[in-house]
């Protein structure tokens, strides 16, 4: 979780906001129970903005979310992945 917190916001990088750093650790919702979270290695390194802004993953839902920038929790993951081992 270190190391995904040192990371930039991987969704302003993807969509061209720049590299923001001071992200927060969402730990993914797919695949878990209503009361469940994530293991720990199941991350992504977000904004405050993306993460609970109005715009963001918690503030649209994942549906909402989805819509807004036709991305899901598992292609977060994916771009956190790739920026780890970069």
């Amino acid at each position: 979780m270190e190391r995904v917190a040192a990371l930039p916001c991987v969704l302003c990088v993807y969509i061209g906001l720049g590299v923001k750093y001071g992200v927060h650790v969402h730990h993914i919702r797919e695949g878990q129970g209503a009361a469940q979270r994530a293991d720990d290695m199941l991350t992504v390194a977000l904004c405050p903005d993306h993460h609970q802004g109005a715009l963001g993953l918690h503030g649209l839902g994942v549906k909402g979310f989805y819509r807004q920038y036709k991305l899901d929790e598992l292609d977060l993951l994916a771009m956190t992945l790739e920026a780890l081992e970069a």
